[in-house]
């Protein structure tokens, strides 16, 4: 049934606009501050878009919810509240002691859909994950895509279900007890089917980042510019009942300002996080190794929740592959007190030189201030894996058990740990680059600059695979049979009792960086962390390893390998072996 309704668009660009509802085109009034409004009688799902000056091929909503024909086409009306919440009795929880689980709807099952994930949610409950985090879900041109090139960020892609099916998703995941993240994307808009600059000035003046031109947040007419950022950002934790967001590569928003808008953003979510009663989670993905970014703003600081690791990452990886290439450089040269640094510091990179930036980088945690559940600690996420070559998983490189060996480090890190999704049984499909530009220009130069950036590096462009390859797409989903086969089966063991075991023993969640102590053996391969009264015990060796430590075992409490030898103080590990023991 149709009813009047006010169909208003932020457009201090254009000098005329009109509204096209159901096929009938009507002019829109502007005011002062350049929106532009009319009231249309239309149906709850009516299809609509924007007439831009004298163009009359209509534009979809910049704050379109809904994109049924893609990003080209015609919005469709879609009302967030009219869904039927089951989650009254969810009260949120807290990131501090939680764990997350990465996700790409369109690989995460062979149907690519969030009603197919939902059908999933049953493992990552056995699993013992708390958050289910996805990659990015909003509008982008084609049929599949990481989620990077979204150019309609209130929108819901519709091959993965549209927003009706991200409810029912959210939904599902509160009945059983996971909370939800969602990765957001403000840094740049994706390659095709961007008109938000037809309507106003989304881009700041002579300035870009890696991935395309950068968002106008402190130049002229930015306050309703960082007003859609920030509205994109309430509308997924109100209107979807997100628990928190991914802010993806944050040292990349431009902003001149005294009040960052990440500054702006923490404010507003604070705010609502005590109006809908339940905690909102900020998450930065950054690359300046400020701890200034999670400090809460009462001590100056910019007041996020928390932020990746990529030190832990880097230098976990450097240690068990013994890749020193690249950014790795620095830390496969540190090594095992490269690791030690980074465990009871946060950063390795925290003022010392950066010889793959070819300066100093970064500034110290306070450890005496931060906790260290405000750092996510991973071995492996979708940028590590996508962003190699091949997107080969680290699965494709160690034995079992030195895998093993580095879920058992991160498991029992202070940080916040975060599994990508398949590393829990050592999935064996790769996680590629992939793209489905239709447009034969845009995918014939995402496919020739992905090669010739790896071919820089001398690699073989034959190997490199092409990311419009449909596939490309179809390796990277993962292969659910592998659970039930070794040496799958024994590592999704290793990964439960894991987590079984945070939740058993709180040393293992103190998230006190000041308490963690580290002691190793670079050329034994051998390290030791102290949790409390706990330690976890590691050999990266190739053959057993007999480890002093500082007061006797009491019990061996998980092991990934054949139990340890104990001996007083004295603990014999097997190779590629870790074990936590508790101590008297």
């Amino acid at each position: 049934m149709s009813a009047p309704v006010e169909f208003a668009v932020w457009a201090p660009l254009p000098e005329r606009m009109r509204v096209q509802v159901d096929g009938a085109v009507h002019d829109m009034r502007r005011d002062d501050g350049g929106w532009w409004r009319a009231q249309v009688e239309a149906s709850p799902e009516a299809d609509y878009g924007y007439l831009i000056d004298d163009n009359d091929t209509p534009r979809p909503d910049p704050r379109s919810r809904r994109q049924p024909g893609g990003v080209h086409g015609l919005s469709r009306r879609f009302d967030p509240s009219a869904h039927e919440w089951g989650d009254d009795a969810w009260t949120g929880r807290p990131l501090a002691g939680g764990v997350v689980y990465e996700m790409h709807v369109g690989t995460f099952t062979p149907e690519g859909t969030l009603d197919a994930a939902i059908g999933r949610l049953g493992h990552l409950v056995r699993l013992g994950v708390d958050f289910v985090e996805l990659l990015p879900v909003n509008g982008f041109n084609g049929t599949h895509n990481w989620g990077y090139d979204g150019v309609l960020w209130y929108a819901v892609q519709e091959e993965y279900g549209g927003p009706g099916a991200y409810q029912r998703f959210v939904d599902a995941c509160h009945s059983q007890g996971l909370g939800v993240i969602q990765d957001v994307v403000y840094n740049h808009l994706g390659p095709s089917g961007n008109y938000l600059p037809e309507f106003f000035p989304i881009n700041a003046s002579g300035s870009a980042n890696t991935w395309g031109n950068s968002i106008n947040l402190s130049g002229p007419d930015s306050d309703e510019v960082r007003r859609y950022v920030i509205d994109n950002a309430l509308m997924w934790l109100r209107d979807m009942h997100v628990d928190g967001l991914r802010l993806d590569a944050v040292h990349a928003l431009v902003d001149e300002r005294a009040t960052h808008v990440l500054e702006e953003m923490a404010q507003e979510v604070d705010k609502l996080s005590v109006a809908v009663g339940r905690p909102l989670t900020l998450i930065a993905e950054s690359d300046l190794n400020d701890p200034r970014m999670v400090t809460p703003r009462v001590a100056g600081g910019i007041g996020l929740t928390a932020q990746w690791s990529d030190d832990f990452h880097h230098s976990l990886h450097a240690v068990l592959t013994g890749e020193g290439q690249g950014y790795y450089s620095d830390f496969a040269e540190a090594g095992l007190g490269g690791l030690a640094k980074v465990l009871t510091g946060a950063f390795f990179h925290d003022g010392a030189w950066s010889s793959f930036r070819r300066r100093h980088h970064g500034r110290p945690v306070d450890t005496a201030t931060l906790p260290g559940w405000k750092f996510l600690g991973y071995l492996q996420d979708h940028d590590q894996i996508g962003n190699r070559a091949v997107g080969d998983r680290i699965s494709a490189t160690l034995s079992p058990g030195l895998l093993a060996v580095g879920a058992t480090l991160v498991l029992t890190s202070p940080f916040t740990p975060m599994l990508f999704m398949g590393e829990e049984w050592g999935a064996t499909t790769p996680w590629q680059f992939f793209t489905s530009h239709p447009e034969p220009e845009l995918g014939r130069a995402t496919a020739e600059g992905r090669i010739g950036e790896f071919a820089e590096h001398g690699w073989d462009a034959d190997v490199v695979p092409d990311p419009q390859d449909p596939e490309t797409f179809t390796r990277s989903t993962l292969d659910w049979s592998e659970l039930t086969r070794e040496p799958h089966e024994r590592l999704l063991a290793v990964h439960r009792s894991l987590l079984a075991l945070r939740r058993a023993h709180p040393d293992l969640v103190d998230p006190d960086l000041t308490a963690v102590q580290v002691t190793w053996d670079d050329a034994d391969r051998w390290l030791v962390v102290h949790r409390g009264s706990l330690r976890v015990v590691v050999n990266l060796a190739r053959e057993p390893r007999e480890i002093d430590l500082d007061r006797p075992v009491a019990d061996v409490l998980f092991s990934t390998d054949e139990l340890p030898t104990v001996d007083g103080d004295t603990v014999t590990l097997p190779a590629e072996s870790a074990a936590v023991l508790s101590t008297r």
